[in-house]
């Protein structure tokens, strides 16, 4: 499962609002081969469900991950932050062995 903080939600919930997405759309979350570390984290807003799409609830935001990513994303905290290092998403994954300095990437 993948859990979210207050501030991932807030800033969800946000977003959400500003592209005028309806009931319908929830935050898929993924994880592709690249990044500097060799893998790397996607997060985008989707309504179509796609075959072996892994639902949660937290917060009252659904979140989906495809069966892969959730091998790997398995126990994650999305976070996120808009401090003066810079803002975005977070990830607080307890499977990473090694991230990048960026954050953006991983490696288990």
């Amino acid at each position: 499962m993948v859990t979210i903080t207050d501030k991932a939600k807030e800033r969800i919930l946000t977003i959400l609002e500003a592209e005028s997405y309806d009931q319908s759309y929830f935050v898929r979350v993924a994880v592709e081969s690249g990044g500097c570390s060799g893998l790397s984290y996607k997060l985008d807003f989707d309504n179509e469900e796609k075959k072996g799409d892994q639902f949660f609830e937290d917060k009252g935001i659904k979140i989906c991950l495809d069966i892969k990513s959730y091998l790997y994303l398995a126990g994650t905290e999305l976070d996120y932050s808009d401090g003066l290092n810079g803002k975005g998403f977070e990830f607080h994954n307890p499977n990473a062995s090694r991230t990048c300095a960026c954050g953006e990437s991983f490696s288990v």
